[in-house]
């Protein structure tokens, strides 16, 4: 029998809910307090990252891989990143298999020092061939030598037990006036709210999930706020999952999409149409309705 742990709220650690929503099995809740909503109870080997490690191959899949290191895959991210931290020490928890690190050093290979961690095996083993510079220990335990002028979470917080750990061990490693970025799905998305339950993304995997406000106050409780923003929107995804009605999406049909946007993304004769998608996503963007959250806060 899979052993399932207790927690409180995430944001503000107040252990009084409500049940929010129920899918096969997910128990979604929602704090009495700050409005945070967030899975419980969650299943050991969720909070302890032992479930990454045992399915780390599993990220490796060449859909994902072919996609991760397109030059279009991060083109967001970058570009946010660029526009607050053009230069210093930079390191990405849960990199995955390093493929934002690569792009960034790829791209200003004079500009930043990289440095990545995840807690899974497999795909660090990846990103090292790929010349990216990994650690392999436990992220809130290692004494790192240094400190940063620059932690990223691309899409990590949602995953984590105790979110507030590593945001208080990130604040921990920066140098004053040193960058916190955090990207989560946006739970006040439109894909949300045309799609309730049935979206793809409240699944297991995802252990938090943060609206604009739920967000804010979680950033809040160590930095000070710089910027929020909402990005990314996946039409397709929209359709699919509406059609598709209730049951859940195997990782190996998330990479196929993965990669049939990646090449949508860089197909000539798909020019048209990705003028009207992104005058969408930023009309999406404007309202922060689009499909993730992008928070940062500086150390101060």
């Amino acid at each position: 029998m899979t052993e399932l742990l207790n927690r409180p709220c995430p944001v503000c650690q107040e252990p009084q809910a409500d049940p929010f929503l129920n899918k096969d099995g997910l128990c979604l809740m929602r704090c009495r307090c700050c409005s945070m909503i967030y899975a419980n109870p969650v299943a050991a080997e969720m909070a302890s990252g032992a479930f990454y490690d045992r399915v780390g191959s599993e990220y490796l899949s060449p859909d994902k891989l072919e996609s991760d290191y397109s030059d279009v895959r991060f083109e967001r991210e970058l570009r946010l990143f660029r526009s607050h931290c053009s230069s210093g020490a930079v390191l990405d928890v849960g990199c995955s298999s390093g493929a934002f690190l690569f792009q960034l050093n790829k791209r200003y290979p004079e500009d930043y020092q990289i440095l990545g961690t995840d807690a899974s095996g497999p795909p660090l083993d990846y990103a090292a061939k790929m010349k990216v510079p990994v650690i392999r220990e436990n992220f809130l335990t290692h004494s790192f030598p240094q400190s940063f002028d620059a932690v990223a979470f691309w899409a990590v917080m949602e995953h984590l037990f105790e979110p507030q750990l590593f945001l208080e061990k990130a604040s921990t490693i920066l140098k004053p006036g040193g960058l916190c970025f955090i990207l989560v799905p946006n739970m006040r998305s439109m894909a949300v709210r045309l799609l309730g339950a049935n979206y793809r993304y409240i699944y297991p995997e995802h252990l938090n999930y943060f609206t604009p406000a739920t967000l804010r106050k979680f950033m809040e409780r160590e930095f000070v706020l710089v910027d929020l923003k909402s990005s990314h929107f996946n039409p397709v995804v929209i359709w699919q999952d509406f059609r598709r009605g209730a049951g859940g999406v195997s990782r190996e049909k998330r990479y196929e999409l993965l990669k049939r946007t990646t090449a949508y993304k860089k197909s000539r004769w798909m020019a048209p149409a990705r003028a009207g998608y992104r005058l969408t996503e930023k009309v999406l963007g404007k309202m922060l309705l689009a499909d993730n959250l992008v928070i940062i806060g500086q150390k101060v």
